[in-house]
């Protein structure tokens, strides 16, 4: 069987299999069908309260703006250094 009998035969069957009137479901989807039928699941927030993160052991949560302070002021502190070393690049 040459390479492109082979490419025209994948093609085919994925054509017939896209083309099947009924699809069945994944497995997982059929357990989660047949356990939600009877004990359907709640509503799931799209995030967390914030209280829950910290009961879990999260460490403490940090204002927005605090990181943003720190990376700036280092990026600063570095710039006031080099020019006060006289740093030159070498370009």
């Amino acid at each position: 069987m040459t390479e492109r009998d082979d490419f025209e035969q994948r093609e085919y069957d994925l054509r017939w299999a896209d083309g099947a009137e009924h699809k069945e479901p994944s497995a997982r989807a059929r357990m989660l069908a047949a356990r939600w039928k009877h004990n359907p699941p709640g509503p799931v927030p799209f995030r967390p309260e914030p209280s829950s993160a910290r009961s879990r052991g999260a460490a403490r949560a940090r204002p927005a703006w605090l990181s943003a302070v720190l990376v700036l002021g280092g990026m600063a502190a570095l710039i006031v250094l080099l020019g006060y070393g006289g740093f030159r690049p070498p370009f």
